[in-house]
């Protein structure tokens, strides 16, 4: 037997698989500069501008960019093709990180709601002036604009993480509107400084669930979870209307990231060749993979088919051979 040596000889990258890593990079690292630029803007209006809701917007900004590096980190992984140690690939690298950008999501909202019902039981009103207020607004312009493209992007290529990075953008666009919302309602009157913690804690709870829409599907990935029975009903469509093809029965599925991976068994008639049969089996995995709900791998298991006739023929003859 051969020693394992702990290397693994990858296949060569599509061309597809380089575009879309590529596009997963680009979008990633205009994000991280503009997490950078706003977050250094915020603080510096919160510092000048005297609005500590301000300042502890750009620290939440920051938070973006640990889901930022992540996906730059992780995305040469995850889109890598499959090797000898990795023969379904490595997208379940892609699910990981989709988890923790949910889990990142739910701490920073933990912290937002905590520190919001925290501030209730202050009686200090800041002063804030309106250089705080409009990079608050600008913040709320920016992060928005990143979210629908990041968001478009992701649907594109399939990218789980991210479109899970561009809801944290969103998210970081609506936890500085209640912020907007009280240094805006404090220039008119400190006694609506209130609505500065009470907004905090509306905007938690928002992006818990959002980080739980996030983490939920990706958990389900890690443990199996197959597709849904309209997806297994689509995968059992195409095969039978494959020619050859008389049934199909026991159709697995599991996802890889965003894409699916079938399993199932196929019968055709039993006086077929092998090669007959092998042709036909290939059919199917051709059909599967151009025309499934986003299949990447399939494959398919050849029985031969006895209907209930032949069944029956075959059990009374082999009843009479007994009686004789």
């Amino acid at each position: 037997m051969e020693e394992f040596k702990g290397s693994c000889r990858s296949h060569t990258p599509t061309a597809e698989e380089l575009r879309g890593r590529s596009g997963v990079r680009r979008v990633t690292v205009v994000g991280l500069i503009g997490n950078l630029v706003l977050a250094a803007v915020k603080f510096a209006a919160g510092v000048l501008g005297n609005s500590q809701a301000v300042v502890a917007d750009a620290v939440h900004t920051l938070t973006d960019m640990t889901t930022d590096v992540a996906i730059l980190v992780g995305v040469g992984y995850w889109s890598a093709p499959a090797d000898e140690c990795h023969p379904h690939g490595h997208a379940r690298i892609e699910t990981a990180v989709t988890v923790g950008i949910g889990v990142v999501l739910a701490v920073a909202a933990f912290l937002l709601g905590y520190e919001g019902l925290s501030s209730l039981h202050e009686r200090r009103l800041p002063h804030p002036s309106p250089a705080a207020f409009w990079a608050a607004v600008l913040s709320i312009a920016a992060k928005e604009a990143l979210f629908r493209w990041t968001f478009a992007v992701g649907k594109r290529l399939k990218s789980t993480a991210l479109i899970a990075n561009a809801w944290h953008h969103r998210t970081d666009a609506l936890s500085s509107i209640p912020v907007a919302l009280a240094v805006g309602a404090t220039l008119i009157s400190p006694m609506w400084s209130f609505l500065d913690p009470l907004g905090a804690v509306f905007v938690s709870l928002f992006i818990l669930r959002a980080a739980w829409g996030i983490i939920r599907p990706a958990l389900g990935e890690l443990v199996d979870v197959g597709a849904p029975q309209e997806v297994r009903n689509r995968v059992i469509e195409i095969a039978r209307q494959t020619p050859g093809v008389l049934d199909v029965h026991g159709v697995r599925t599991r996802y890889a990231g965003s894409r699916l991976q079938v399993d199932l068994h196929v019968l055709v008639h039993d006086t077929l060749t092998v090669r007959e049969g092998h042709e036909i089996s290939e059919e199917v995995k051709r059909r599967l993979l151009a025309f499934g709900p986003d299949v990447i791998d399939v494959v398919v298991h050849l029985e031969p088919y006895e209907d209930e006739s032949s069944e029956k023929s075959s059990s009374q003859e082999s009843s009479s051979q007994e009686n004789f």
